[in-house]
């Protein structure tokens, strides 16, 4: 059975992929590499480089990673969803902090 996840991917989504895809071949270029290049390095065959340079959402993405590793940006993909920069979750704590706080009294022995 044929994916569909193209089909489905919110617009948003599938400009991300483009614009990444894009950006990929900006930095390539800049350090005056071929595509090629960048297929034996990140150990994938042309075409799928190829995929991965126009923003492919089938591409894996251990191969995106790998492409960002070969062009120096291996960490970019860690720091994605750091918790410390995610507004919402960090919202989301806040809303579920007590109104107050009581401390148990220890029983006592009599």
């Amino acid at each position: 059975m044929k994916s569909s996840s193209p089909d489905i991917l919110p617009p948003v989504v599938a400009k991300s992929l483009t614009k990444l895809g894009a950006d990929l071949a900006v930095a390539r270029r800049k350090r005056h590499l071929t595509v090629r290049m960048m297929a034996e390095r990140t150990g994938v065959a042309f075409n799928t480089y190829r995929r991965i340079e126009s923003g492919d959402p089938k591409a894996s993405l251990g191969t995106y990673a790998m492409a960002l590793y070969v062009l120096g940006f291996g960490g970019a993909l860690g720091e994605l969803v750091d918790v410390r920069r995610d507004d919402v979750g960090l919202l989301q704590d806040e809303e579920r902090l007590p109104q107050r706080v009581r401390v148990k009294r220890a029983p006592t022995s009599r």
